[in-house]
């Protein structure tokens, strides 16, 4: 028979105690693929279940870091799904620019895990319009990930894949590990610690990216998650999620399905339309 998740013990004990040890709260996430894959980790470490794990993780730094990275999914490259970042290049971007009455544009990337997002979105941003400040917020709750998309550096060829020759000239240079982001592109974006079932950094935003990041989270999590960003958004703001990624109820929240992984908050216009 199978186990009650909400009644699992271990798991509880689990859950109780990554809040206290991360600050982080699970019960957002599905609990029938994180106990699944928990105890896969748990087993690797020794443990014969979630609660002495979670004693393992507080004296062993390798299992800490060994949970954080399990956590936190980074599988990220630069302009994945090259076909959705030319559309909000083409689309998305020019549209923002000609509406916004500010400066320059307020753009949030949400997990942005090793930086290829808001990197990719500063690189359209300078092709689009040279120069032109924008603030560029980036946010994952991974310390150690985050650190190293601030770094920016050390990306191999399989994240660079989708970038052209012309883009690694002008935005990348080659190390001896890799390849590093220019400090002109670098300078452009503000990375943050966050959890993403617990806060929004901040409103009146003309471009929230969140893209493969919610493949772990319940329904309700989602619905909550998207109920924040919907009030982030600005008037005629976009979110931008994976191509794969539905907002539920996006309608009844007040997002209207544009193109193909596009919502424009108060939008209403049929997917692949000009």
């Amino acid at each position: 028979m199978a186990v009650d998740q909400v009644h699992d013990p271990d798991y509880q004990a689990f859950i109780r105690k990554v809040r206290r040890l991360l600050d982080l709260d699970l019960g957002g996430y599905k609990p029938e693929q994180m106990r699944r894959r928990l105890h896969a980790l748990a087993t690797r470490h020794g443990a014969p279940n979630l609660a002495v794990f979670a004693d393992v993780m507080e004296k062993d730094v390798e299992a800490m870091n060994a949970f954080k990275n399990f956590f936190t999914i980074n599988v990220s490259e630069f302009l994945r799904d090259a076909s959705r970042w030319n559309e909000l290049q083409q689309k998305v971007l020019p549209r923002l620019m000609q509406s916004g009455n500010r400066r320059g544009l307020r753009i949030w990337s949400a997990g942005c895990s090793i930086g290829a997002e808001p990197y990719s979105v500063a690189m359209l941003l300078e092709e689009s319009a040279p120069g032109q400040q924008h603030s560029i917020m980036a946010t994952d709750i991974d310390e150690t990930i985050l650190a190293r998309a601030q770094a920016g550096r050390g990306y191999q060829e399989s994240d660079l894949r989708q970038v052209s020759a012309e883009r690694r000239a002008r935005f990348f240079s080659k190390e001896p590990d890799g390849w590093a982001v220019k400090p002109a592109l670098k300078s452009r974006i503000r990375f943050l610690k966050q959890d993403l079932l617990t806060q929004v950094p901040q409103q009146d935003l003309d471009l929230i990216v969140c893209r493969n990041v919610v493949i772990y989270f319940t329904e309700d999590a989602k619905k909550g998650l998207y109920e924040r960003m919907y009030r982030a958004l600005r008037p005629g703001g976009f979110l931008f999620v994976g191509g794969t990624e539905i907002v539920a109820g996006a309608r009844d929240l007040g997002l209207g399905p544009v193109w193909t992984s596009f919502y424009e908050k108060g939008g209403y216009r049929q997917a692949g339309a000009a």
